[in-house]
């Protein structure tokens, strides 16, 4: 495999605005392509927007959603990545031919889609079905792999991904910035995103926090390190509708270090070589060799009632429940 190299972006969406948020999308995707990227990721939903669509009937989630390959997003991307020679990763709703919705994220080429792949845990709105099988494809030489937000922090999704051959995980999320049960969590205030020229120092105690990139560094270089990949994350910057995003866009190596990381107050991408080397060097290479899966496969395979309860969307209702 040849060196790659590969650029995670940050930008605030406007919710629901395809238009807007794709020429924020054609902009930064220009900007990486200058500087020599071949790969630009961007966040989850990053087409629509995301928080919105908690507020959705079944008819309007329907009228935001897309099919897909053929759909007027998947050509504007097509479009953004011929002009520029470079791999668009972008997210957004999809509908299939029986009216299924699925949170989708895709990787464009000049050529149109590369890979498709839907939230295994989506839970932004009960009309949304969940996806139900892993993705990982070439491109330049190099696997990857592809798992939106909520569906990285169940370990076993990680793990799977990357015994199926994948190298490179792309990771879009919308996140942070949100209660949990986990001490420090919480909303930041969104004046602070307002006035943050004023108020640049308050806002970046309060994004790199505990409410914020704190609370990333817990588990982010962990899911490189133990699989001895590199782990692409993308996040919004700014509102997401009446919630705050805190971005932090960063690539993460196989040894579990931050190599490059979006550091602005606005839109932004970090850019960061990946080698073939790393990958055989990390210590989660020799790990994985060493794994007895004889000893567990009966446990990590055993029957098990799924449950997923997140706090933020209860947050309004105060509701006290046994959340995540």
């Amino acid at each position: 495999m040849k060196d790659l190299i590969i650029a995670t972006a940050q930008f605030e969406n406007k919710s629901a605005d395809k238009e807007y948020n794709l020429s924020q999308i054609a902009d930064l995707s220009s900007k990486a392509a200058s500087q020599g990227a071949k790969v630009v990721v961007f966040h989850e939903c990053s087409v629509t927007g995301y928080t919105f669509a908690r507020h959705l009937d079944r008819q309007a989630l329907l009228d935001i959603s897309e099919y897909l390959p053929e759909s007027p997003s998947i050509k504007a991307l097509t479009e953004i990545a011929s002009r520029n020679q470079i791999t668009v990763c972008a997210g957004l709703f999809e509908k299939d031919e029986n009216d299924n919705i699925f949170k989708a994220y895709v990787c464009v080429n000049e050529t149109g889609i590369v890979a498709k792949y839907r939230k295994l845990h989506p839970f932004i709105n009960p009309h949304i079905s969940p996806g139900n099988a892993y993705c990982v494809f070439n491109l330049y030489g190099w696997n990857f792999g592809i798992l939106i937000c909520y569906d990285n922090n169940i370990i076993e999704n990680v793990r799977a991904t990357k015994l199926l051959g994948a190298d490179v995980l792309l990771m879009p999320h919308v996140t942070m910035c949100t209660p949990s049960p986990r001490p420090g969590a919480g909303f930041v205030d969104n004046n602070l995103w307002y006035n943050r020229e004023q108020e640049s120092t308050e806002l970046r105690r309060e994004f790199n926090g505990p409410k914020g990139r704190e609370w990333l560094m817990n588990w982010l270089p962990a899911r490189a390190f133990d699989n001895a990949m590199y782990c692409v994350f993308s996040n919004p910057i700014g509102m997401d509708d009446d919630q705050l995003k805190n971005g932090c866009s960063m690539i993460v190596d196989p040894f579990g270090n931050i190599v490059a990381e979006c550091i602005v107050l606005g839109s932004d991408i970090a850019m960061a070589t990946i080698t073939a080397e790393s990958l055989q060097s990390a210590g989660g290479n020799r790990y994985l060799k060493a794994r007895r899966p004889e000893l567990y496969k009966n446990i990590i395979g055993a029957e098990h009632i799924s449950e997923q309860n997140v706090a933020w969307l209860n947050a309004d209702n105060k509701q006290d429940n046994n959340l995540i």
